[in-house]
């Protein structure tokens, strides 16, 4: 009795390489898609270094006065800067008005078609109002 050697048909392999080419075309997409979101994630933190050093520091070399100012932190961040008074609604028994500045930053950066941006806001107490 003889044995015949049963071995994979032509059809069989180019399914397997089908198939596989198919799973390593999705696992690239999803190794793309997870570094642009890395990339994003690190854009959007570098945005939120630069929102917080300069609200940290906005009032310490010039007052703060309504208005609109903007600046680029480097070559690919730029920032621009609301400054609005604000009114908190009055408390019982508050006898010392503070005033109070509303800061709105716009920090941006990408190229001009495709721009990206991130929104920072905040209250900024000045002291009490001069009479």
């Amino acid at each position: 009795m003889t044995r015949h050697a049963r071995g994979f048909s032509l059809l069989e392999v180019v399914a397997a390489t089908l198939l596989l080419a198919i799973a390593f075309t999705a696992l690239l997409k999803v190794a793309g898609g997870s570094i642009q979101l890395t990339r994003n994630a690190d854009d959007h933190s570098q945005a939120a270094m630069w929102a917080r050093s300069l609200l940290d520091t906005v009032d310490i070399t010039t007052p703060l006065q309504a208005g609109h100012t903007e600046g680029r932190f480097d070559d690919n961040y730029r920032w621009r800067l609301v400054v609005t008074p604000w009114s908190p609604a009055p408390a019982a028994g508050q006898n010392v008005p503070l005033r109070v500045v509303k800061l709105d930053l716009d920090v941006i950066w990408g190229p001009s078609l495709r721009e990206r941006s991130a929104h920072f806001s905040t209250l900024r107490v000045l002291g009490p109002v001069k009479t």
